[in-house]
């Protein structure tokens, strides 16, 4: 530029050559009929300035009280710069700028200038330590301008976006599905994880991470991990992708049946126990059940976690395999053999047995043949000749029993037996016991409202009914007899068809005549009324609450 061309006032450019190095000032021949001064402090290193140096300056005073013309070398780039900016604003474009320090909210950035990046817009996730960036150069896509204050906001996070967009959009493009990627574990859930394909996040379900059993995808996978992946679907509308770890290994259950051929015994490790039964896994993605009913061949195992444990190695029997529901059933028992297929060869009906009541019921008794197998006396199999109502009132926990095997049902697995069958039934040889007429004693064995039991010998009870005790009306049974006591009576009736014996207290010194005559008002009883037969008794014994002697 000729010194002709220069304009020498304040706000201008111009060109300068350094004709002094001061320590506090630079002194610059601009052309002009004075030299300019430049404050050493705008240049990054005053060590490196030297003489003849080409500098530009803008003229911030062409002449100050010591005659100088007061020139800046920052504010010349400033100027430059912002104009600069201008244009690459306005196009859209980007500009390199390196960062100098960390300021409250964001970045502090030399363009040229100084512009603010603020922390949102420093990556896709905001980072935690700032600091890490000062002093790298990057580039920026200048947001907005404000050209009154001279402010300038860039943003880093819109070029990582728009080239994350492209590659994205090629992604999309060029992906099939069986595609192995590699990738970076960016974000982990409950479900799944979410796998950054550099560019495109794509989905790793927790279903498809491992062909076993998972109950957290942090159970494998970490934050920042990288791993190889196989796109399994790709949705490029909605821009989803479905990823998978397992599918780079062989499914375990296509060969399966030659693996786990039924009647195998098999080793695996309990990894679920639930009511109905335990889930053990064989190999990693391949378990299978053993059913509660599958425990045990004799015992009852209310549930699982009574006899197995969470992480027990077990052995089992493979029982059946559905691959295509992917189950397959194992058995315990079928380690060992089945107690019921001996049971009937062992335990004949009519094998006389002996074992302890291990149980009572409201319906019968458990006697226990040998380990695994019980016999079930019921209760109508205690008595030929009593009803007993609960086996309680006969038999207690401990007791050493004999019984009669009655039958055998191995589908079911129960045994019965009986108590009773041990001896004949009296009933079959009654008319040899008593007759009609007999004198008989016995002991006043239980009362109720309408009569009293009385214990006879082979082991036969006979009921006195309340009309019959005596000559007298009797309105309460245990105002006349109590229980233990001894008392005679005669037979008045027999009824071999419905197991009963009538007695009657006050004809124990009638004559036959007058037997004759109660036993007809006995006979003509209404049905409701007649409580001789001894089932019928006891049950209206029950219902009418029988009342206790005093």
């Amino acid at each position: 530029m000729k010194q002709s061309d220069k304009r020498f006032a304040a706000g201008e450019i111009v060109k300068g050559t350094i004709i002094e190095v001061r320590p506090k000032e630079v002194l610059v021949d601009i052309g002009y009929k004075s030299e300019g001064s430049v404050p050493a402090s705008e240049f990054e290193d005053i060590k490196t300035v030297s003489v003849g140096d080409a500098i530009d300056v803008l003229i911030e005073k062409l002449e100050d009280k010591d005659g100088m013309v007061v020139l800046s070398k920052e504010k010349a780039e400033f100027k430059k710069n912002w104009d600069k900016i201008l244009t690459i604003c306005n196009e859209g474009g980007t500009i390199a700028g390196k960062v100098k320090a960390v300021v409250k909210g964001g970045l502090l950035v030399n363009i040229g200038v100084e512009a603010f990046l603020p922390a949102s817009q420093i990556d896709i996730i905001p980072p935690k330590n700032l600091q890490g960036y000062v002093g790298n150069t990057y580039d920026f896509k200048v947001v907005k301008i404000n050209q009154d204050r001279q402010n300038i906001v860039l943003s880093r996070r819109e070029l990582i976006e728009q080239e994350r967009n492209e590659r994205r959009q090629k992604l999309l493009a060029e992906m099939t599905p069986g595609d192995i990627r590699k990738g970076t574990v960016k974000n982990i859930t409950d479900f799944g994880a979410f796998i950054d394909l550099n560019g495109l996040d794509g989905l790793l379900h927790i279903t498809d991470m491992s062909w076993g059993r998972i109950g957290h995808p942090s159970e494998i996978l970490k934050v920042g991990q990288e791993i190889d992946v196989v796109v399994l679907d790709i949705n490029r509308e909605k821009e989803r992708v479905s990823l998978g770890l397992k599918q780079k290994l062989a499914n375990p259950w296509d060969n399966i049946e030659t693996k786990y051929p039924v009647g195998a015994r098999v080793k695996g490790r309990v990894v679920n126990l639930v009511p109905y039964g335990a889930f053990v896994e064989l190999e990693p993605g391949v378990e299978g059940l053993v059913h509660v009913t599958e425990l045990s061949w004799t015992k009852r195992i209310a549930k699982p976690s009574d006899v197995l444990r969470q992480g027990q190695d077990i052995e089992a029997v493979v029982l059946g395999i559905n691959r295509e529901e992917q189950k397959i059933s194992l058995g315990v028992r079928q380690l060992e053999a089945n107690p019921w297929d001996k049971a009937l060869e062992k335990y004949p009906p009519g094998t006389r047995v002996k074992g302890k009541i291990r149980n009572l019921t409201s319906y019968g008794a458990f006697i226990e043949l040998e380990e695994g197998l019980d016999g079930m006396i019921h209760v109508s199999d205690i008595s030929w000749t009593r009803k007993i109502n609960h086996p309680s009132e006969v038999l207690k926990k401990g007791d050493e029993v004999e019984a009669v095997v009655l039958e055998i049902d191995k589908s079911n697995q129960r045994i019965s037996v009986g108590v009773k069958q041990l001896s004949e039934d009296p009933w079959t040889n009654i008319d040899k016991y008593y007759k009609v007429g007999d004198l008989v004693s016995g002991k006043v064995t239980k009362l109720a409202s309408f009569g009293a039991f009385v214990g006879l010998q082979h082991d036969i009870d006979g009921l006195v009914h309340i009309s019959q005790v005596s000559e007298e009306r009797v309105d309460k049974i245990k105002n006349v007899l109590k229980v233990g006591q001894e008392v005679t009576a005669r037979v008045i009736k027999i009824d071999k068809s419905d197991r009963r014996i009538g007695l009657s207290i006050k004809a124990a010194n009638y004559s036959p005549e007058l037997l004759k005559a109660e036993q007809a008002v006995l006979d003509s009883l209404k049905p409701g009324e007649d409580l001789v037969a001894l089932q019928h008794a006891f049950d209206a014994a029950d219902e009418a609450k029988q009342e206790k002697p005093d």
